[in-house]
């Protein structure tokens, strides 16, 4: 696991300014450094070495040095793949996953992320036709962002290195605002940085003669399959036997994080690490460590927990959000940043859970299209007309439902997460808000428009929230704490399967992961196949109604820079709703506070 950066330019001071962006991201690789500079691109690479400790040093070049390689991830194919290139009459000097892509480029250019199984975000500069080539993985496992300013074009794994370039111009996206308000996280390929771009996941983008081209080389394709429950948990069984195996490949000692549920007990009970780690908080009800600490007696493995403050947690807050590079509202990102921080004392590479609840159907959003089905029976156009009724009186439980379910799945549902309706964003900001959110679903919607509303949902959960929001939190936070997370769940062999399945091994009126949970159960020695999902708790609404919580973020949102943002009376009768119990307020507080305090770390003047 490592950092990557780059930029292709004329510019004199080429190794000074390289050097520089790399420090920036010291954190993702501390064991080594190494860069390559000529006339034209300037690329530099931190390791964190965890295949071929003695020879996997990075840049690294093909066997007659017309082509260097900077690679941030992990190929679990590459001895495959290697095999293969053997084959072909390729000579290999390392056993790296690193040198498999040289090799693989000179044999199939552009369709080489196509045969790779792994997380990755990789460049490859052709001295010879002077084009760079970059590639991120699948499913967006490792990041990549982008910038052009002029003749200068710039890449890296962390958008923070660019501010150590002069020709980067740090501007504010303000418009942005009002779609992370309802979405929770940034959900375009645009940043919050003004002209920076996320290079899509499954994406690959050359650069030459200082034109950009992208491609799209893998896309989600849910091909259901009429099979028998017992064939069902049967592949399910294979393939994450199959995957963790993979995933487990390492020339250093492996751990996992362990929670309460299904997911981290599954891959722990097939992995058998000999270290687990787990973090929660004094409230029984949001601590996961008894759960996590029996699963592990069982095994016969160790298990090290911590307990986080409420003080820990807010004063780490601030360093988090500046990991993170934009602003992110998702409380676990903090629990996350102590778990990988307790890991990273003993391991270098760690098995996490992700990805499971998106592609084997975890959320109970889900259920609604078994919960409700009665009540999709009746026509849609009186639960239109009952709906627009509802919409203008205050937000309730049963209100709420009727608005939901009296409008088409494309005009509502932004992911399991919403927190601001469009139509109340109006309220909170205190500009013109210009982005509609069905701008930025409606794509995906589209291409899977003939799909059952289930399918539409997960399309839109994995490409949004498991891509830009779950699987960026566990990059930036255990590289934030040079600790590689590894993700068996989110592998394209183990998505095949997933979905392939149909709705009845999805969800039901009882569970959600139903083929999933039963798989889980012949291999997990306890019963946290069957525990109801938490999803890393933060007693957030309970602090906020604390006075020592509640006066701080009254504080921060009282500021007067947060008036060219928001409507500082409305975000604060918002806060004095939530403390004096009238309504749960607490998402929409946060969201505001993080994005306040995300501003303060990166564009306040100090």
């Amino acid at each position: 696991m490592c950092g990557i950066v780059g930029f292709v330019g004329s510019e004199d001071n080429k190794g000074e300014r390289i050097k520089k962006m790399t420090d920036r991201m010291v954190h993702r690789g501390p064991d080594q450094e190494g860069y390559y500079i000529d006339e034209m691109i300037a690329l530099g690479h931190r390791r964190l070495s965890i295949i071929d400790l003695e020879n996997g040093t990075q840049p690294m070049f093909n066997q007659d040095k017309s082509l260097v390689v900077i690679f941030n991830g992990e190929i679990y194919n590459y001895q495959e793949l290697k095999k293969e290139l053997e084959e072909q009459g390729h000579q290999f000097q390392t056993n790296s996953d690193t040198e498999v892509l040289l090799h693989g480029y000179e044999s199939w250019g552009k369709d080489l992320p196509k045969k790779l199984r792994g997380m990755f975000a990789f460049a490859i500069w052709d001295k010879a036709s002077k084009t760079l080539f970059l590639a991120r993985d699948p499913f967006g496992i490792k990041p990549l962002y982008y910038y052009q300013n002029d003749d200068t074009f710039m890449f890296a794994s962390e958008i923070k290195a660019f501010l150590e370039h002069p020709k980067f111009k740090k501007e504010l996206n303000k418009e942005l605002i009002g779609p992370y308000l309802s979405f929770s996280f940034t959900p375009t390929k645009e940043t919050f940085f003004k002209g920076v771009y996320t290079l899509e996941p499954g994406t690959s983008l050359v650069f030459q003669k200082s034109q950009i081209k992208l491609q799209l080389y893998f896309d989600l394709e849910f091909k259901e399959k009429m099979l028998e429950k017992e064939t069902i948990i049967a592949n399910i069984r294979a393939i994450m036997k199959n995957s963790v195996q993979h995933h487990m490949i390492s020339d250093v000692e492996v751990g996992a994080f362990l929670s309460s549920g299904v997911d981290s007990s599954y891959l722990v009970s097939l992995a058998k690490t000999d270290k687990t780690y787990t973090v929660g908080y004094q409230n029984p009800q949001y601590s996961e460590i008894q759960f996590a600490q029996d699963l592990s007696a069982k095994l016969d493995i160790r298990n090290t927990s911590k307990q986080i403050s409420k003080q820990d947690y807010l004063k780490k807050l601030p360093e988090v959000l500046y990991y993170m590079d934009e602003p992110s509202c998702d409380p676990s990102a903090v629990s996350l940043y102590f778990l990988s921080k307790l890991a990273s004392d003993e391991v270098k590479v760690i098995i996490s859970g992700e990805g499971a609840d998106e592609f084997f159907c975890g959320y109970n959003t889900y259920r609604d299209e078994v919960d409700f089905k009665w009540y999709n029976k009746i026509p849609f156009i009186f639960r239109r007309i009952l709906a627009s009724v509802l919409e203008n009186f205050p937000e309730g439980r049963g209100r709420n439902f009727i608005v939901r379910r009296g409008k088409k799945l494309e005009e509502e549902y932004v992911g399991v997460n919403k927190i601001f309706s469009v139509k109340e964003r109006k309220k909170v900001l205190s500009f013109q808000d210009t982005i509609q959110n069905k701008t930025i679903t409606k794509p995906i919607f589209d291409r899977y428009k003939g799909k059952d509303n289930l399918v539409k949902m997960q399309a839109l959960d994995i490409k949004q929230w498991l891509m830009k929001d779950i699987l960026l939190k566990v990059d930036k936070m255990t590289m934030a704490n040079s600790l590689e997370a590894r993700t068996p769940f989110v592998d394209k062999e183990v998505f095949k399967v997933a979905s392939s399945m149909p709705q009845s091994g999805k969800v039901s009126k009882e569970n959600t992961k139903i083929a999933l949970r039963e798989a889980a159960k012949k291999d997990i020695p306890n019963d946290s196949y069957k525990k109801k999902k938490l999803g890393f708790p933060v007693p957030l609404r309970e602090w906020m109604k604390e006075e020592d919580v509640y006066y701080e973020i009254r504080k921060t949102i009282s500021q007067e820079l947060v008036k060219e943002f928001f409507n500082q009376k409305y975000v604060l009768a918002l806060l004095e709703e939530h403390k004096k119990g009238k309504k749960d307020n607490y998402k929409k507080v946060w969201a505001i506070y993080c994005f306040i305090k995300w501003y303060e770390v990166f564009f306040k003047e100090k």
